[in-house]
């Protein structure tokens, strides 16, 4: 399992947006949390945030790391670390209210 890890650190990390409908990331470690608004991955380069509306998982790649997602694209920005877990934590409390 740490091989695999280790492997996905060294993949580079990309994001193409097609005529914001799509999205394609590339260098994902692993989606934290999504819905049909917001996507929270960790990539190579820290954590990303993608919002819009109607999103959905397309692809899903694990091994080479890529994911494509399909929807109309409002914004996408990366997030420090620290943030990204309280915003977790609101995203829960949301959800369990």
């Amino acid at each position: 399992m740490d091989k695999a890890e280790n492997t996905i650190t060294n993949y580079n990390h990309g994001i193409s947006v097609i005529e914001r409908k799509s999205i394609i990331v590339t260098g994902v470690k692993k989606i934290d949390n999504f819905d049909n608004e917001e996507f929270l991955m960790e990539t190579t380069m820290g954590y990303l945030v993608v919002k819009g509306e109607d999103l959905e998982l397309i692809k899903l790649d694990t091994m080479q790391g890529n994911v494509s997602i399909k929807g109309i694209i409002n914004s996408f920005a990366y997030a420090e670390e620290g943030k990204t877990k309280d915003k977790s934590n609101n995203i829960f409390n949301r959800l369990f209210k």
